[in-house]
């Protein structure tokens, strides 16, 4: 059985795993960073990982569903707190989570290393659809009327930017994404 945050609470041994593995995969790349390097980061044995995520596979999972729960927590403080046009939180939730280390989206990322049909796809699909699903709401809110296409839109300027921050190394086609997707919202 897989323990992750959203099915029972974790053991000790359990969260240094899981904390190594976020540091690690989010750095190194989930390839490059083996089960041996995973445990010593952590200070437990393999054994102690193995017995509390079955298998690297399910640590993975635990590492995108974990990320993906911060994720959201932080882009949803945003969106309580800005004053107008809370569709453009967006960017910063992105850019907040991939600063300073420059490593871009962590679901991307994973993505484009995780082969067909490993279990850590259904969270990275699940996230980018909610990101979409919850963009299609914020800009009708702003707008003031469903705009599915302004909302695909910036969908796709929010995405397209955070793929490059890894490239770049810097977050500055975010803040050009940004201003981009509030003159179509301001267009609307």
């Amino acid at each position: 059985m897989i323990s992750t945050p959203e099915t029972a609470p974790l053991t000790p041994g359990a969260t240094k795993v899981l904390d190594a593995a976020t540091r690690l995969f989010y750095a190194r790349g989930i390839a490059s960073v083996g089960v041996d390097t995973i445990a010593e980061a952590s200070g437990v044995t393999k054994r102690t990982l193995y017995d509390r995520f079955g298998s690297k596979d399910a640590l993975v999972v635990a590492y995108l569903q974990r990320r993906d729960t911060a994720w959201w927590e932080r882009w949803e403080e945003r969106i309580a707190v800005a004053s107008a046009l809370r569709t453009l939180t967006v960017f910063d939730a992105y850019a907040e989570d991939a600063d300073p280390s420059g490593q871009g989206c962590a679901f991307l990322n994973a993505a484009a290393e995780l082969p067909p049909g490993h279990p850590g796809w259904g969270v990275i699909r699940t996230h980018k659809a909610r990101v979409a699903d919850r963009l299609r709401e914020l800009v009708a809110a702003d707008l003031g009327r469903p705009a599915p296409d302004v909302a695909e839109h910036v969908f796709l300027l929010v995405e397209g930017a955070i793929a490059h921050q890894r490239l770049d190394g810097d977050s500055h086609r975010l803040g050009r994404a940004q201003e981009l997707a509030g003159a179509l919202m301001a267009a609307g």
